[in-house]
């Protein structure tokens, strides 16, 4: 199901992480809806392309590519500055791009701890904080920062992931809190688990055992996680804010 609010049409928005699963379908889904969507590539220019005549075909107003690595702040903000230069003020933000390396706590080692705290969520904190200078000039700003389940009910051989998506959260609620005064709205999604090339590749009987924890029994799509994050960048939620939102078939209740 293709959701449409027809006050997305022309707004630009980006998207982080959107070569792939989540991020590319909320990336389709804002394409649909004639925005104009803006995703960030790191060195695959081929790759950053295809993406951009996708977008395209599919009905987006403009497509944008622009080079940075989430993690290399100096990067990021110059290419961002050229952009909003350029093409004026960007009105909707989705945090997307993440990792998961999963082991167990004794052997988590500090670098890993670093790794994934700087991609997970520092990345995320510099680079809307970064932008809030120019949300100001724009118009019904949204942001959506795609945390986990796993922030908010923990996980084995999570500690790190965990630690990092929970920490998304409290950094949400408290954006939330310090700019709805300037029209700035900021949620988070909480994914559970979701049909991806990741869930693709595990063992039938290893499927099976996640399935019967969710009350749904079956893992969510891509599109499920993608309508709500649209939804949410869209004036149809312009009441809310600081709002955390699973989509997870039952699994944390």
């Amino acid at each position: 199901m293709n959701v449409q609010f027809n006050d997305l049409e022309n707004k630009t928005v980006l998207v982080t992480g959107a070569s792939r699963g989540i991020g590319k379908s909320i990336a389709i889904a804002l394409a649909k809806n004639k925005a104009h969507v803006v995703f960030n590539y790191r060195a695959d220019e081929s790759s950053a392309n295809e993406l951009k005549e996708e977008l395209q075909k599919l009905g987006a107003s403009k497509v944008s590519a622009v080079k940075f690595d989430i993690t290399n702040f100096d990067e990021m903000k110059t290419n961002l500055d050229a952009f909003v230069k350029e093409h004026g003020p960007i009105s909707g933000l989705v945090n997307n791009a993440g990792l998961s390396k999963d082991q167990l706590a004794l052997r988590v080692k500090p670098e890993d701890i670093d790794y994934t705290l700087n991609v997970n969520l520092k990345a995320t904190m510099v680079l809307t904080n970064h932008l809030t200078r120019q949300f100001l000039k724009a118009e019904n700003v949204s942001i959506v920062n795609m945390s986990s389940v796993v922030g908010l009910m923990g996980n084995t051989a999570q500690t790190v992931y965990a630690a990092s998506k929970a920490g998304l959260i409290g950094y949400t609620k408290s954006y939330a809190k310090e700019l709805s005064a300037r029209n700035m709205r900021c949620n988070a999604v909480c994914p559970g688990f979701i049909e991806t090339e990741m869930t693709k590749i595990l063992p039938e009987k290893t499927q099976a055992q996640y399935k019967s924890s969710i009350p749904l029994g079956e893992f969510g799509q891509t599109s499920d996680v993608a309508n709500l994050t649209l939804f949410l960048l869209s004036s149809a939620s312009s009441y809310i804010t600081g709002e955390v939102i699973k989509v997870d078939g039952g699994l944390y209740i």
